[in-house]
């Protein structure tokens, strides 16, 4: 949609009044701040109880259902190929270099095939993580389980934030060499930043600034830019790097295997990959909050199943090969890009070095712009949404979580609080038994059928979602029984001394927690089944079979309609009744939620 100059300067002064008039009163304010289309009762009011949709809540209308497959392959080839210093993990663990790579294949391909399933439902009904949350774990469970990542969201924003900055610091130090690095420093040495790295800290924020205010639908051409840029910066670096050396990458000082023969090979080996497993943790729980916009209900799988496994373990090759080769041709240790870049000025300081630092260092910093977009801003966006859906839209809450990138100090986490961050690092077993259950009742207790309506109901009267109190006690039954088992040996790496075999649990981590919690929760629901599942087996529904039947309100009663707009009798028995009416053209177009409250 393209707007005049005429109607741009009459949408700025429709919005001038409003804000206006909104600051003449506290009732006005409340009301201004409200999301538009928050839940109305029957006669076209905003409810005044629990607010249970939005805009963002909602399932994605056909013409935001933007993203094609190919726009798939590039976000995840875009998102993948960064993964630079993820063999110096797997290095450090104590494999040799060709173990390394073999680790990070493996973990990376049972990262996308966990990523494959859990973009189903999304891709299927074009909903979100919060609200296929509330179809799994309840109405008032989902928001244990949102809230909690939407709490890791904030913390690994700064993080990632205060990570891209450093790239931000090789490009001014390129432009303005010591009138940069000279700056006076009059922060205490004692918050782990000095003004220099504030002042780049503060640059790359504003950088992310106005990115806040699009939905992800609005962003597949930003992930295409990422995608392009970065690739001559991190085959410019690998290039200079091959040729600084001659070709004499020195990998024989990597094969350190001495850690895995003392431990026994095959169990070091499962540890190695789960701990490359824990790269993608956040990305595989995210899923939902990405395939929701696909056009098609494959687009969002398959793309990311060929092309993340492949992404990631190249890039991780490359950054074996060039650290090895420059840390063995000048007796150096370094593993991060931009110390890297930072060395490499050092040592070739030139007009030529600099511009081509500036260059790379570029790349990367969109690199990782992209990614804190994709696994954190985007989430938190999402996540608040639905924690206050009267108030906050997925921009809203992406402009929250910005600026809350300041208070949470992310420069004092990494310098001072290892603890802290070893506990960030290892929080995927938490999500794991999250994502097993959502893939469980999906795929084999529900077979993928969502009722979309119910999904919106907060009330006792709703039969799929309620469960109990609005808890799914099954799920969180599976949820506690999943990460007891590894979390013992998840303490002993925060300094607590545990058993032996307790750190081994603690190593398999993810996988360990994934299966755990899969396994009990099919076990536990099929001797106890939850309403929801006992309702689809007395339908006798097929396989997704709800996703061919549109939802409307009629009347304040939900009730399901085939594409063509006519009433299914054999459904009408489970929401009691229902007349005619409605809007048959948009419901045959898409799933729209009962806003109407029963």
């Amino acid at each position: 949609m393209r707007w005049s100059l005429t109607e741009v300067k009459a949408k700025a002064e429709e919005k001038k009044d409003n804000a206006r008039t909104a600051f003449s009163s506290w009732a006005a304010f409340k009301e201004w701040v409200q999301v538009s289309d928050t839940a109305l009762d029957e006669h076209g009011h905003k409810i005044s109880g629990p607010t249970w949709s939005n805009e963002d809540l909602d399932p994605t209308p056909p013409e935001k259902r933007t993203w094609r497959w190919w726009n798939f392959v590039i976000f995840y080839w875009g998102l993948s190929f960064g993964n630079w210093t993820l063999g110096s993990t797997m290095i450090g663990i104590g494999l040799n270099w060709w173990q390394a790579i073999l680790a990070i294949f493996l973990s990376q391909l049972i990262s996308s095939i966990a990523m494959f399933f859990n973009s189903r439902c999304a891709s299927v009904y074009h909903i979100g993580y919060p609200v296929v949350g509330r179809s799994v774990f309840g109405m008032w469970g989902s928001y244990y389980f949102v809230g909690v990542r939407a709490a890791l969201a904030i913390i690994w924003y700064g993080v990632q934030l205060y990570s891209g900055s450093a790239l931000l610091v090789n490009m001014l130090r390129a432009v303005f060499g010591h009138a940069y690095t000279s700056i006076p420093n009059h922060i205490p040495e004692s918050m782990g930043i000095t003004s220099a790295g504030m002042l780049a800290f503060f640059l790359f924020w504003l950088i992310h600034l106005p990115l806040t205010f699009f939905r992800p639908y609005q962003l597949r051409q930003f992930f295409w830019f990422k995608a392009i840029i970065m690739l001559p910066a991190i085959w410019g670096l690998f290039i200079f790097c091959m040729v600084n050396t001659k070709g004499n990458i020195g990998l024989g000082h990597l094969n350190n295997t001495s850690s895995a023969k003392s431990d026994g090979w095959g169990w070091f080996f499962v540890w190695s990959i789960n701990a490359g497993m824990g790269n993608t943790a956040t990305l595989i729980t995210n899923q939902p909050d990405i395939a929701r916009w696909s056009k098609t209900k494959t687009g969002a799988m398959w793309s990311q199943l060929l092309s993340n496994p492949i992404a990631v373990t190249l890039s991780a090759s490359l950054g074996i090969l060039s650290t090895s080769a420059i840390n063995n041709a000048w007796s150096l240790q370094l593993w991060n890009q931009w110390d890297l870049l930072d060395a490499i000025m050092t040592r070739y300081w030139s007009a030529g070095t600099r511009t081509a630092v500036f260059l790379a260092a570029a790349g990367w910093m969109v690199s990782i712009l992209g990614t804190n977009i994709a696994a954190n801003m985007i989430p938190f966006g999402s996540d608040s949404s639905m924690l206050f859906p009267r108030y906050i839209t997925i921009p809203r809450g992406q402009f929250i979580v910005e600026c809350l990138a300041f208070a949470i100090c992310p420069w004092k986490i990494l310098t001072s609080a290892s603890v802290f961050t070893t506990f960030l690092s290892g929080y995927g077993l938490f999500m794991a038994s999250v994502v097993a259950i959502m893939i469980c009742d999906y795929f084999l207790l529900t077979r993928g059928n969502v009722f979309i309506s119910h999904l919106y109901d907060g009330s006792k009267d709703n039969k799929h979602y309620y469960y109990t109190m609005g808890w799914n006690l099954q799920a969180v039954f599976a949820y506690i029984v999943g990460i007891a088992l590894p979390f013992p040996g998840f303490v002993g790496t925060l300094g607590p001394h545990v058993s032996a075999a307790a750190q081994d649990l603690g190593h398999l981590g993810w996988m360990l927690s994934f299966t755990v919690s899969f396994v009990v929760y099919y076990v536990v629901c099929l001797i106890w089944p939850t309403q929801n599942q006992k309702i689809i087996r007395e339908m006798g529904l097929g396989f997704e079979e709800m996703s061919y039947r549109s939802i409307i309100a009629v009347d304040g009663t939900a009730i399901t309609e085939d594409m063509e707009g006519h009433p299914h009798p054999e459904m009408l028995h489970f929401y009691g009744g229902g007349g005619g009416g409605g809007d048959k053209k948009n419901a045959a177009e898409s799933i729209v939620p009962s806003r109407s409250i029963d």
